[in-house]
């Protein structure tokens, strides 16, 4: 059982940057990846970023260039860099795991204003 608890979000401007961190605790050997997912009114929720425990990223077309997902796997943290952020990056963000049985985070809500 693992269990995620995000932080970071918040109220920022357009072209502003937030950085979001998602911590992993619980009864497990090891996380074989973690990522973000983003659930926006009316939308469908949409895999912005996602990361493996060796590094490798992946990115959503939507957010490459402007974001980066990074991972400390001694501290089992994931953390999303956000930056140039858009009015449309508005939504919640919500953390996942995979071991290889997925975990999900509450999520944390992001809101840019213009």
């Amino acid at each position: 059982q693992v269990q995620l608890v995000e932080s970071g979000g918040g109220l920022v401007q357009a072209g502003g940057s937030l950085r979001l961190s998602c911590a992993a605790s619980g009864i497990f050997l090891r996380l074989n990846a973690m990522g973000w997912y983003r659930q926006a009114p009316g939308k469908q929720r949409e895999l912005v970023a996602t990361i493996t425990s060796g590094g490798t990223p992946n990115y959503a077309e939507s957010v490459k260039g402007r974001f980066t997902i990074s991972i400390n796997n001694a501290a089992n943290t994931v953390y999303l860099q956000m930056n140039s952020l858009k009015l449309e990056d508005t939504a919640v963000y919500i953390c996942y795991a995979v071991n290889p049985v997925h975990s999900w985070g509450q999520g944390t809500q992001v809101t840019v204003s213009s």
